[in-house]
């Protein structure tokens, strides 16, 4: 999907659309004021003070009504400066603008005038607002003035800008297919998760269908995890503060933190990550060269304070789950633990049909060096040994600065989704720091303690995110395995002991043969049911009347598909356990 900020003459008509977006809501709304209106990667949006009044739904058609007018009349746009005081004077009876203008350096401020409306703007803007007749109004939100919470709501709308109307149809499209596979949506229509504002928000509740997802994924990366020597803990999701003031977070890391809660005279907080503890369990003993490499895993309840503008169903919350360890090694172990954790990533990925991703070493901002441990020595080394390892395993990488976690550089696999912007799926770090401000040592062959090196590794990332990857990429039509419910059962009539009991007998067999499978036989119409299961993803939809029950067999229907194959019903049942213990796709 394009991004409007970084296409430059995208970004220059979506800036003077938004101006005439703002146009139009003065002639509607006299009394608006506005904060800002930049160009974002999805288009541009404006913040608006409409005093007592309130957008709503109905009311952007006759926004995009009064633009259209606006854009018809083929005003020019005419740039021109002013000095900080007339400035001033011009907006005098505008807060908002008098708030930016006195943030601004002396000197001339530039504006842009269409028509009847002037607005303050660095630009640039195309010539004419008729220029910017191919848009829409995309959607509308909350958001406070400058982003605080403790300031007051403005109201923030959305749209996009395009140079033709075949391009904003086919952007328009690609926005459909997104709403199709928003995980949001596929998550409410199947009944997987939710989330409620008295609970929280960014705090997901996942419901037994979701769970059911969230559980084969645990077993599924554990199993991997256990056959290549993982050993798994299960640690508490508060610590003290005096524990990240070790690790270092509460220096570098504290704004993303909840708030520190005082318990009999000790302050603890809700963990952000889990190394902090993982580090604790390798220091409760002893280790010799010998035990090393020692890999600890754990799928670990993690908290974060996201802006509530961030927060997007599972793919982002407040509350999640991360599939996570940390492999102590020696420095000779290095290149070939690292190498173990990237086949696992790819095998992964493999797994589940994942090809389109690419890897990034992340490394520190040397011009920014207070978000990072102050190492210099440090960071040479890691940098240096993360470099050298992935070039001598033959990884294609990009290198990006400043995107290292504050302890060490890192690998990030980046996944580009069906729909929207790339981002981190998987990631292993290296790490010097760590363990050297928890003082863990280990006894080298010659008797000397020594500094372990860590390898901080996420496969799956967190569990939900990861799970709203592949809910997006697959639209809900999960593989039969991951599927919440496997099959679902339908006799035609409900009302027939007969036909109600072979599909009691075909449920039997199949709950035998441990298939995760419904019997529907609610007193609704066949066509009701068939539709519900389409709808809820339901791989098998087995539809069985009074010539199945005779055959002994089993007439079924694959989701998305037409065609009704009809087996015996053993065949049926070996069929549908292969499928699902093979984890076929």
């Amino acid at each position: 999907m394009v991004n409007f900020k970084e296409d430059e003459q995208l970004n220059m008509l979506n800036h003077s659309c938004a101006h005439l977006m703002a146009q139009a809501v003065k002639h509607l709304y006299p009394q608006a004021k506005f904060w800002v209106g930049p160009v974002v990667a999805e288009g541009f949006y404006y913040d608006i003070d409409l005093g007592d009044d309130v957008i709503r739904d109905e009311d952007i058609a006759a926004i995009e009504k009064e633009m259209k007018k606006v854009a018809k009349s083929g005003k020019k746009i005419i740039r021109h400066e002013i000095s900080k005081e007339e400035a001033l004077e011009m907006f005098k009876d505008d807060s908002y603008k008098l708030d930016l203008i006195s943030n601004l350096e002396d000197g001339n401020i530039s504006c842009y005038t269409q028509g009847d409306f002037t607005d303050l703007c660095r630009g640039p803007h195309v010539d004419n607002v008729k220029l910017c007749r191919h848009f829409k109004l995309i959607r509308h939100s909350g958001a406070y003035w400058k982003g605080d919470s403790k300031n007051k709501m403005l109201q923030r709308i959305y749209g996009v800008c395009f140079p033709t109307a075949e391009e904003l149809e086919a952007h328009l499209q690609l926005l459909e297919e997104a709403k199709e596979r928003d995980h949001r949506k596929i998550g409410k229509d199947m009944g997987l998760f939710m989330v409620d504002d008295l609970v929280g928000r960014g705090l997901p509740m996942f419901l037994p269908k979701g769970y059911v997802i969230w559980q084969e994924l645990e077993n599924y990366i554990k199993n991997k995890e256990r056959k290549l020597g993982y050993q798994h803990v299960m640690t508490p999701c508060v610590g003290t503060v005096d524990l990240y003031k070790t690790s270092g977070h509460w220096d570098h890391y504290k704004d993303n933190m909840f708030p520190a809660m005082e318990v009999e005279g000790e302050s603890f907080v809700l963990r952000p990550m889990n190394c902090p503890h993982h580090m604790m369990i390798y220091a409760n003993r002893i280790h010799s060269y010998k035990d090393l490499p020692i890999r600890i895993g754990e799928i670990a309840h993690d908290f974060r304070f996201e802006a509530s503008g961030t927060l997007k169903g599972i793919e982002r919350g407040r509350h999640f789950c991360q599939n996570d360890a940390h492999l102590f090694v020696t420095p000779e172990q290095i290149k070939d633990e690292f190498s173990k954790v990237v086949d696992l990533i790819f095998s992964t990925y493999k797994d589940f049909g994942i090809t389109d991703y690419r890897c990034v070493l992340s490394l520190r901002d040397p011009e920014d060096k207070e978000k990072y441990h102050d190492d210099d020595e440090m960071w040479n080394k890691a940098e240096n040994a993360l470099r050298e390892v992935m070039d001598s395993l033959g990884i294609e990488y990009t290198e990006e600065i400043g995107e290292a976690a504050f302890y060490g550089p890192k690998l990030d696999v980046n996944v580009k989704p069906a729909v929207g912007n790339e981002y981190t799926l998987s990631t292993c770090q290296l790490d010097f720091c760590l363990p050297a401000k928890f003082e863990l040592t280990y006894v080298d062959r010659d008797g000397e303690k020594k500094t372990p090196v860590v390898l901080h590794r996420a496969i799956l990332g967190s569990l939900d995110r990861f799970m709203a990857y592949i809910l997006e990429e697959t639209k809900g039509n999960l593989p039969t395995w991951l599927a919440p419910v496997q099959a679902r059962i339908m006799p035609v009539k409900t009302d027939d002991p007969e036909l109600n009991a072979y599909a009691q007998k075909i449920y039997d067999a199949l709950d035998a043969a441990d298939v995760r499978v419904e019997l529907d036989d609610r007193a609704e119409k066949l066509g009701y049911r068939m539709r519900e299961g389409q709808v809820q993803k339901v791989p098998y939809l087995l539809v069985i009347g009074m010539k199945e029950k005779e055959d002994g067999t089993v007439a079924y229907r694959l989701h998305g598909q037409k065609e009704t194959t009809v087996l015996p019903l053993d065949e049926f049942v070996a069929k549908l356990t292969t499928e699902i213990e093979t984890k076929a796709r």
